[in-house]
């Protein structure tokens, strides 16, 4: 008789494309990160990320998510909140985004709004291979996409005029 855990490795360690999407469009986020940062000749700090959260219990299919995108890195989500037993899959490598994440989520797209997360977020990681967030209006651009995208930036801290103002 097999085990609940081994059942799940063997479905997981055949992972289908489709799976990962779907997986992606409940538990995934492509975001943009933006900091503002002094050392920056433009002031500001631009970081494309996707993301894939999951319970510590459930650890596996991050693990199998990573191993199938063959890049990225998994970490404690929350550190300082106790309460928060998730790790998150992340992958922020420039390189990795165009040759991996986009190219999977062009070929397997997702279903919901969160394509148009997508779609934004693969227009501003090409900007940044073109250079385009080394300069003022790049930046700009690039700051008043990424506020297009997960709820029109309903969840950032720093609002989109502040940054403009860099």
């Amino acid at each position: 008789m097999l085990s609940a855990d081994n059942q799940q490795e063997r479905i997981i360690s055949s992972i289908n494309p489709w799976y990962v999407t779907g997986f992606a469009e409940g538990e995934g986020t492509f975001h943009i990160a933006i900091y503002e940062d002094k050392l920056m000749k433009q002031r500001i700090k631009i970081i494309p990320e996707f993301h894939v959260n999951q319970s510590q219990l459930r650890s596996i299919t991050l693990y199998s998510i990573k191993e199938f995108f063959n890049c990225g890195y998994i970490k404690v989500n929350h550190r300082t909140n106790l309460k928060d037993d998730t790790l998150v899959y992340v992958v922020r490598n420039n390189q990795d985004l165009r040759e991996k994440i986009l190219p999977f989520f062009e070929k397997y797209p997702l279903l919901s709004k969160k394509q148009e997360s997508f779609k934004i977020f693969s227009q501003i990681v090409w900007m940044m291979f073109r250079k385009e967030h080394l300069n003022r209006a790049g930046i700009r651009k690039i700051i008043n996409l990424s506020y297009k995208m997960n709820g029109n930036g309903k969840y950032r801290l720093i609002k989109k005029e502040k940054l403009l103002k860099k």
